[in-house]
């Protein structure tokens, strides 16, 4: 038999080999999603289930409200929250520092605004305050992300907005009112043309 004819054939059994493992993982594949369980530890022997508890940290909240967890938390609780938790790095009057500042700056991303460069806070470049919670709820402190309660969230967001002048120094903010909430960049926004 000649040199081409060995590869030849040895490159046909290879292919069908193959060819036909793959087949195999196929109707594997194919038993599992019919079966509606295609967790990964089912084929695999490893790994959990995914539970919506477990998906929900990835979930953002919708600028309706939709999504946002219960709980609750007044501006009052909130600057206690802050002074414990974010003061160290946003300063104490809301200014920057380690972290950035979180006041001011209203008027300053618009080509006719101060004239200066923009100032990107919660005033000037947050369109929603569930956004802002959601960020908080995710990312901060930074240190500790994702640590503080439901009601830390909402009442560190209500003291924040209330020291921008957005919300009154009397508010309380849950499932509800934070939607509520205009942010006084809110129509600086234009939604994306896709």
């Amino acid at each position: 038999m000649s040199i081409i004819t060995k590869k030849s054939i040895i490159a046909t059994a290879l292919a069908l080999s193959c060819s036909g493992a793959l087949a195999q993982q196929a109707g594997a594949d194919a038993k599992i999603a019919a079966s509606g369980e295609a967790a990964a530890h089912l084929q695999f022997g490893f790994g959990t289930d995914i539970t919506d508890a477990d998906l929900q940290r990835f979930v953002s909240p919708l600028p309706d409200g939709r999504g946002l967890p219960k709980g609750s938390g007044t501006v009052m609780q909130g600057e206690k929250v802050y002074m414990q938790q974010c003061l160290a790095c946003h300063g104490a009057k809301l200014e920057g520092g380690l972290g950035d500042r979180l006041v001011g700056g209203r008027g300053s991303l618009v080509a006719d605004g101060n004239g200066g460069p923009p100032v990107k806070t919660v005033e000037s470049y947050w369109p929603y305050a569930t956004t802002l919670f959601d960020y908080i709820n995710r990312a901060m402190p930074f240190m500790m992300p994702n640590s503080m309660s439901h009601d830390e969230v909402y009442a560190v967001t209500a003291y924040i907005l209330a020291q921008a002048n957005i919300i009154p120094d009397d508010a309380t903010l849950d499932q509800k009112t934070l939607p509520q909430v205009v942010m006084p960049n809110q129509k600086g926004f234009k939604p994306a043309d896709r």
